[in-house]
């Protein structure tokens, strides 16, 4: 967890009331099942008042319980005004609104910066809002994936996000290597869910002479485990490889210190707990370490080229310092204004905040759970049981009759994530969650079970 002590300051929102906050702290370490309990929960939630400016999607006329910010975040209200004052700039001022008004178009990248910066424990300079998720790991691959014949092996995890596993094959084939000799990938051992980080050690200490890369998502999008990232970087570093996370999960989702942990580089995309829109712009880490190496190879564009030269339109490129020298095209305004919509809720929120709340709110949801599925092997969390280990997920492995719960719930305005063959992931987001939601929602889980006879089924 950050501490106010931390190299690169998190921010965090001020609390209007202590007396409030210590009491939901203080209520919220003797969970109960009851309508009451939540209620007083959410009365004296210090964010409590974040979920008003969100627009909540309705099912069947009423506003739906929400619980998928972990494939596609909602809608700030906001985000309209910030991109009509994009559109007024173009209608009023057309090319000219590079090089005018309160934020220039030839800077866009820039007012998102110092919230990223926070969000993912970095300096400034060290990331920028671009392109989209895996174009920019096949962009940072070029740089930090250089294989040798003897170095030439990357370790990830089984089971990663499918981009992932499509992007990795992709780069061994481009760089001429067997996929299933140069992919080392770690799985659970033999009747467990989650990844030991002892296993995930040892793997990087038997290829260690061979290993030239370590890439793992930051959050495994499946069980929601949040992994050591500062333990699988060291480990990697001292065996002399690079290491690179997919955050998509983790942005905005789990605290962050990428900078102190000496990755090297790191992607995410703004869509899911980052809340910026449907396929919005993404962005990308690079390590300060790297931020004046302009020998590191990579793909270049004039966007990435020394913006105090750009407009000479020379040859020759001269990447910016940091992140921005890894840019392509010119920025995409109104993808950064809906952007820094949500961005700016996260400045005023604070990350410490956030993940306080979601820390409770994903144990909540995993304590009723527990309550109404008793010692029943039908329905089983796959997710981490301690919520420091996990983002703001909880999944649910439902042996028989998966699909049937999940439909239930859905007609019963539960938006959540269904993942084949038996999974419903629930992500009760700190943002726009609150504590009566998820009593609600075990409420309708309890019906929706026993549709399906979950009790004939478990006895």
């Amino acid at each position: 967890m950050w501490d106010s002590n931390d190299k690169v300051n998190p921010f965090i929102a001020s609390t209007p009331d202590l007396r409030s906050a210590l009491l939901y702290l203080n209520t919220a370490m003797k969970y109960q099942f009851s309508e009451q309990y939540a209620v007083e929960m959410d009365k004296n939630d210090p964010l409590k008042d974040f979920k008003d400016q969100f627009s909540i999607p309705k099912v069947n006329g009423k506003p739906s319980l929400y619980f998928c910010g972990n494939s596609l975040g909602l809608q700030p209200k906001a985000v309209n005004q910030y991109i009509q004052a994009e559109l007024e700039v173009w209608a009023n001022e057309g090319v000219e609104g590079h090089f005018v008004g309160e934020n220039p178009w030839v800077n866009a990248r820039l007012r998102s910066k110092s919230i990223l910066g926070k969000i993912l424990g970095a300096h400034e300079q060290e990331v920028v809002a671009m392109g989209s998720l895996t174009a920019n790991l096949h962009f940072l691959m070029v740089s930090f994936y250089q294989p040798t014949q003897k170095r030439f092996k990357i370790i990830t995890e089984a089971e990663a996000f499918p981009s992932d596993r499509y992007l990795l094959e992709s780069q061994t084939k481009f760089h001429g290597f067997d996929p299933k000799e140069a992919i080392i990938e770690i799985k659970p051992r033999q009747g467990e869910h989650l990844l030991r980080l002892e296993d995930i050690l040892h793997t990087i200490e038997e290829h260690r002479e061979e290993v030239a890369l370590v890439f793992m998502s930051g959050v495994q999008y499946y069980t929601g485990q949040f992994f050591d990232l500062q333990a699988i970087a060291n480990a990697a570093i001292e065996a002399g490889a690079k290491v690179g996370f997919d955050l998509a999960h983790a942005a905005g989702n789990v605290p962050l210190r990428l900078n102190d942990w000496q990755v090297d580089f790191a992607a995410w995309c703004s869509y899911k707990y980052l809340n910026s829109g449907p396929g919005n712009i993404a962005g990308i880490f690079v390590h300060e370490k790297h931020a004046l190496n302009a020998d590191l190879r990579r793909l270049a564009g004039w966007w990435g080229h020394d913006e105090e030269e750009r407009f000479k339109m020379e040859g020759n490129f001269k990447p910016m310092v940091g992140a921005d020298g890894w840019q392509l095209s010119n920025n995409n305004v109104i993808a950064l204004a809906a952007h820094q919509a949500s961005l700016d809720v996260f400045g005023r929120a604070g990350m410490v905040n956030l993940r306080q709340k979601s820390e409770l709110l994903t144990g909540y949801l995993e304590f009723l759970i527990q309550e109404i599925v008793g010692n029943s092997r039908l329905v089983e969390i796959i997710s981490p049981r301690d919520p420091k280990d996990r983002g703001c997920q909880i999944s649910l492995l439902i042996h028989e009759g998966g699909k049937e719960v999940f439909d239930a719930l859905s007609r019963q305005g539960v938006i959540s994530d269904w993942r084949n063959p038996n999974v419903i992931r629930l992500a009760p987001t700190p943002l726009y969650n609150s504590f009566a939601e998820v009593f609600q929602f075990a409420g309708l889980f309890k019906q929706a079970l026993d549709s399906i006879g979950f009790k004939e089924r478990t006895t």
